[in-house]
């Protein structure tokens, strides 16, 4: 079988980024062909070169499109556009695939993956990472009624056009569902991560504490997007509200819009460390080191549907997690009992937490048991290539009856 994926942010394991699809083509690859359309925006970022690009035997068809997290409204849509019809010409002058795999964000990918697969006439499954349009619509990126309508309206097209549609949670599949979407058409694969990272040798965790000047404290690691939903003012006041405990230090590592706002902050608070981006095997030994981890987002109803990379990296290296949204990721760490969740906003309750939840460490260890348990049972990402397998080749089936 000939699979190609669009999908328009690859990333490698050398980028500080999370790596669904590249152990998904990894493991395809192995039994398929697999052919990858992608930007090559995050291959100039990759800060180590311990991995090949792609997974070996995938075919790589890269196309020069930037993009980064500072861009305005138009430069993205730009990225946007520029990338969909890149990706349209690519798609048509391939070798014919048996399926086409289409990964938004954004709605663009998606769409250039429906017409390449509408002219030559092969079915296509659509990967629904994030509810598009509705959290630009929400966040206020989109302030045009008409523009919003006719987004809704490609919204529903894809869904109906796509052979298959695979959400990242029960709450994205619940959204897909309501638009009209049968039941049979729909299988969630949540985020996941890669399980086997997340044992990080002791020898590691203690090189590290000492290279961060981190021995003897307690560490609250956030590891990911400083985007706007991401509500980094929350875990800024959090840390100036526990300043006075010096046994406990606040890391952050990754980038995002939001980075001058942490950069002015860890200038004037003693407890907080800011690291660079950091390649993804040094960011599990991170999330190893850890006491806790924050998966912190605003107070949007769109983003209780999401699937945080983060959380599944650090429930994987046996660390716990707080939740700020009241969505299906409260209702795991809670019914888990590998976290707990703390209302978006609440700087005062989240210190209170924090404070109260370090210092009862047999309680914090056995939560950090039972969120490694959890990881290795429900969502290592290679123990789900056999569904994501087993839906193109229904759906290849299915096409040629």
């Amino acid at each position: 079988m000939h699979i190609a994926l669009f999908h328009q942010y690859h990333h490698n394991p050398d980028c500080p980024a999370t790596c669904r699809h590249y152990t998904f083509m990894a493991e395809l690859v192995k039994r398929h062909k697999v052919t990858l359309i992608t930007s090559n925006a995050w291959e100039s970022k990759r800060l180590t070169h311990l991995h090949p690009w792609v997974p070996k035997g995938v075919e790589l068809v890269s196309v020069p499109v930037p993009y980064h997290n500072r861009m305005g409204k138009v430069q993205r849509l730009q990225a946007f556009g520029s990338f969909a019809m890149h990706a349209l010409v690519k798609g048509l002058r391939m070798p014919k695939p048996d399926v086409i795999w289409g990964v938004s964000t954004p709605l663009t990918t998606a769409w250039a993956a429906s017409k390449v697969a509408s002219l030559r006439k092969v079915p296509w499954v659509f990967e629904v990472q994030d509810l598009w349009p509705s959290f630009p619509i929400e966040m206020g990126a989109v302030p045009s009624r008409f523009l919003q309508k006719q987004l809704y309206q490609l919204e529903k097209n894809l869904y109906r056009s796509a052979d298959h549609i695979i959400p990242l949670s029960k709450g994205m599949e619940e959204y897909v569902q309501q638009q009209g979407i049968p039941q049979e058409k729909v299988t969630t694969l949540v985020n996941g991560t890669e399980v086997s990272l997340g044992r990080v040798p002791e020898n590691d965790q203690e090189r590290l504490r000492k290279e961060l000047g981190l021995e003897g404290k307690q560490v609250v690691l956030y590891a990911g997007t400083y985007g706007r939903a991401n509500d980094m003012p929350l875990l800024i006041e959090a840390a100036r509200r526990l300043q006075h405990r010096s046994d406990i230090a606040f890391v952050f590592t990754g980038q995002g819009f939001d980075e001058p706002l942490l950069q002015n902050a860890s200038r004037a608070l003693p407890n907080m460390l800011l690291l660079p981006p950091l390649p993804r095997h040094q960011v599990f030994t991170l999330f190893a080191l850890a006491d806790v981890s924050v998966v912190s987002f605003i107070d949007l109803p769109v983003l209780n549907a999401n699937s945080p990379g983060k959380l599944f990296d650090s429930l994987a290296a046996g660390t716990p997690v707080i939740i700020t949204n009241p969505g299906w990721t409260k209702e795991l760490v809670e019914a888990h009992l590998c976290g707990w969740y703390v209302p978006a906003h609440d700087s005062a309750q989240l210190a209170s937490t924090l404070e109260t939840r370090l210092g009862a460490h047999d309680t914090l260890q056995q939560m950090g048991q039972n969120a490694r348990q959890v990881a290795v049972t429900q969502f290592d990402r290679r123990h789900m290539v056999p569904i994501l397998e087993s839906i193109f080749e229904r759906v290849v089936s299915a096409r040629k009856k």
